[in-house]
Order: structure tokens, then sequence, then C-alpha cells
């Protein structure tokens, strides 16, 4: 069975449809990004978190094609199982950030702090990478850039935990409204589960470049 499957042909699509997730998810970064770092514009605030709503439904459709793409395909380009948690775990990441963009209208939030931004830069990053290593999924002869893509996404979710740990004191030392410093640390904390959570995709990636390589 093995041998009768390897002279199949592979079903390419789903490498395509991985690239458009993975753009909506930078998309998706790039605006919360900038919503952060722009958050005095009621108007401009207003629209960045409609925009992300819309990446997010659109990511859905595209991961929903992927699921019914693999009902029916006999064979992957890699295994049916990785495909299916690497579609969910970049939807994943989407939803966070919506999450995230949400959260900051949920609680009125008036103001935000350099970490805030430090970490919607340091998830923008991380969302990159994904993009970049989800790209060369397809050909593995560039296994060893793929590799080093998830090491720096690695890197980027170690310092969002340092910058989230140094937010959260500082939160404690410095405001003295109490739910300011629980409307701030819910933003904190989905900013860098997002960041985690790219890493989970590196993971992910790093899984199939290691067992396809």
């Amino acid at each position: 069975m093995r041998l009768f499957s390897s002279l199949m042909p592979r079903e390419r699509r789903f490498f395509d449809l991985f690239d458009r997730h993975a753009a909506l998810v930078v998309e998706g970064s790039v605006v919360l990004t900038e919503l952060l770092q722009n958050y005095v514009d009621r108007e401009e605030r207003h629209r960045r978190i409609a925009r992300i709503e819309e990446l997010e439904h659109a990511a859905d459709r595209v991961t929903h094609e992927t699921v019914s793409l693999l009902h029916k395909t006999f064979v992957t380009p890699i295994d049916r199982d990785d495909i299916h948690r690497l579609i969910s775990s970049m939807d994943d990441v989407l939803d966070l950030i919506q999450d995230a963009a949400e959260a900051l209208q949920l609680y009125d939030i008036q103001s935000l702090t350099p970490e805030a931004c430090e970490l919607a830069e340091l998830l923008r990053k991380s969302c990159e990478r994904i993009q970049g290593a989800v790209r060369l999924l397809s050909n593995m002869d560039q296994a060893m850039r793929a590799l080093h893509l998830c090491h720096e996404i690695d890197g980027f979710e170690s310092e969002a935990d340092r910058v989230m740990r140094v937010a959260i004191s500082k939160l404690f030392r410095e405001e003295s409204d109490v739910r300011q410093i629980i409307k701030l640390e819910t933003i904190y904390q989905l900013l860098e589960s997002a960041t985690d959570q790219c890493e989970d995709v590196a993971n992910i990636i790093e899984g199939v470049v290691l067992e396809n390589a």
C-alpha cells in the first residue's frame, strides 16, 4: 500500500491554501500592531478592529476549504494529521488576534502602554516568520531555512514572555486603578497567548520538515 501511494499524484493545492491563510494571519498582525501604535484616533480604531474581523472570517473560509479538500484527497503531500493541525493552529493565531482587538473595544480601553505595543510587534514578527516557513514547505530543499525561521519564532515567544512579566510587574507597581489593571493584564495575556500559538505552529512546521526532508 505504501508503494502504491507513493506512485499516486499528490494534491499540491494544500500548499497554496497554507500560503493564503498565512498571508491573512500576517495582515491581521500588521493591522493589530497599527491599531495599538495609533490608538488615539477613535475612527481609525474601529476601522482596524473591523478589518481584523474580516480577516478572521476570510481565514475561517480558507480553513474550511482546506479541511474539505483533505476529505476529498486520497494521497496528501504531507501527513494528513499535520495538514489539519497546521491549518487549525494558524487559524487559532488569528482568532487570538481578533480576541485582543475586540477586548480593546469591549473593555473600553482608552490608552495603551509601550509594553502592549512591544508585545504586538513581537507577534507581528512571529507571524511573518510563520508565513516564510509555510512558503518553504513545498520545497524540502529549503528545510534548513524553514527550521531557522521556526527557531526565530521560539526566540520571539521567549522575548514575549519576558516583556509580559515586566509589563505586569510595572502595572501592579504603578497603576492604582484596579479596573485598569484587570483590563491591561487581559490584553497582555491575549497578545502573549497569540505569540505562544505562533510557537505551536512553528513546532508543527518543524515536525513536518524533519519528517519529510
